[in-house]
């Protein structure tokens, strides 16, 4: 299968790339890692006019601390992000999620800008992000602006990024002190796009309470989506077993999954209150025995 024909640039700055966005707007879409859009456009799913290559963009690859957290440069590879030391003691949770993404050929290549960018409502980046409330930052010929996860994903394969904004950015929270994290999913095979999957983290205060519990599930809608419920629960309550499947229970009356050609919509509510149950319980342990993930 071969793409369309497209013009194909390849600037080396993000001034220049904002330009080639502004000039050409909707014609245009952006390859970074290409591990989704080359296959979309090798099967006609895209057809561009103008092709923004942004990989020799230096500066979009970082990683620091930046404002009590993590700023990850959209052009940051996945395995660079799965084995940084910096990542693994400031956000335990974006560590564990990392080795479910495909394989590591695809996680050497796939960019951690890219996989939120495309919003696929079974990809883990996007729900550790809805999970952690972070942000990311989209740039354009205008100016600048901060988007919280819980209004970027707009529906699936959808964002609220415009066809002139870059998304040149990602911030992760630091977790705080007394903090677990899991990240647990349910797929035919490893590295295959989840059936269901969950990140959660939880953090205790000095009396052995959940202070903060944050929960994110992916596969049941058409973005990635908080289990309020849950949390609201939890919050406030010293971790027990019956508590843990009273929110596993909460989690799923909130869901509202469809039925496809890979599950069913109440097996997948049924495996998402099996994994509410099993993340809590992992970030509870960690939580109790001092470790982050």
């Amino acid at each position: 299968m071969k793409p369309p024909r497209f013009m194909y640039h390849d600037p080396t700055t993000q001034s220049d790339v904002l330009a080639l966005l502004h000039t050409y707007a909707d014609d245009a879409k952006i390859l970074a890692g290409g591990q989704s859009l080359v296959p979309l456009l090798n099967m006609r799913l895209a057809q561009p006019e103008h092709l923004i290559d942004i990989n020799r963009v230096s500066d979009l690859a970082y990683i620091r601390e930046v404002d009590g957290g993590l700023a990850i440069g959209a052009l940051t590879r996945h395995h660079e992000v799965e084995h940084s030391p910096l990542v693994r003691q400031h956000c335990p949770l974006l560590t564990e999620a990392m080795p479910f993404i495909g394989h590591p050929p695809i996680r050497s290549r796939g960019t951690i800008g890219g996989s939120i960018a495309h919003a696929d409502p079974t990809a883990e980046l996007p729900t550790v992000l809805r999970a952690l409330n972070g942000t990311v930052r989209a740039l354009s010929a205008q100016g600048s602006r901060i988007i919280p996860a819980q209004d970027l994903f707009v529906s699936e394969l959808q964002t609220q990024l415009t066809s002139q904004e870059l998304l040149s950015e990602v911030w992760f929270p630091s977790a705080p002190p007394r903090s677990g994290a899991a990240f647990v999913e349910i797929s035919r095979r490893h590295g295959d796009y989840a059936l269901v999957g969950l990140a959660a983290q939880l953090t205790l205060d000095q009396h052995g309470t959940i202070a903060s519990a944050q929960i994110a599930l992916m596969g049941v809608g058409p973005t990635p989506l908080r289990a309020q419920s849950a949390e609201a629960l939890l919050i406030g309550e010293h971790p027990t077993t019956s508590l843990l499947d009273k929110a596993a229970q909460a989690a799923t009356t909130e869901l509202a999954p469809t039925t496809d050609i890979h599950a069913s919509a109440e097996y997948r509510r049924s495996v998402a209150g099996v994994l509410v149950k099993r993340a809590l319980q992992l970030a509870i342990e960690r939580t109790q025995q001092g470790i982050k993930a």
